[in-house]
């Protein structure tokens, strides 16, 4: 078994764990749906060879967060998962509207600050699935819209 693996099964029992274990939170069922997808996307990523260097991260000086952000390669690469239980509404990836997107960007901007001014960065969209009775599914979009703010 390998390291990635060990640490994603650990990370389950844990999760499980405490769900048997500790006082129920009053958490909504899709809210439950988004932890475990974002928490999937984190190994999913991994395996494809990104480098996730932070998760959820907010800016002091907009709203809204980017749930993953990581490296491929030498681009910086700003992660928004979507997850759903079922494609019988509308794509997961079709949440991503102009509104989130320009939040994203917002957001984005304040951590490119940190970065070098030559750092090359996309966004990418990560939709994954947990259907009844099938395995999950993940469909990545890489540069999946546009970093620029005149688009």
């Amino acid at each position: 078994m390998s390291g990635g693996r060990i640490t994603q099964t650990t990370l389950r029992a844990l999760d499980w764990l405490t769900r048997h274990t500790l006082r129920a939170e009053n958490v909504p069922p899709h809210q439950l749906t988004g932890r475990r997808g974002e928490e999937d996307a984190y190994f999913f990523l991994r395996r494809k060879g990104y480098v996730i260097i932070a998760r959820n991260y907010r800016s002091p000086h907009h709203r809204g967060e980017i749930d993953l952000v990581g490296w491929d390669k030498d681009i910086l690469c700003f992660i928004e998962v979507k997850t759903r239980t079922t494609r019988d509404v509308k794509p997961a990836e079709a949440a991503v509207d102009r509104d989130k997107e320009r939040e994203l960007r917002l957001v984005a901007r304040d951590f490119l600050r940190q970065m070098p001014p030559s750092c090359q960065c996309r966004f990418d969209v990560l939709a994954i699935y947990y259907e009844a009775r099938r395995q999950s599914s993940f469909e990545l979009f890489q540069n999946a819209f546009s970093v620029s703010y005149n688009h």
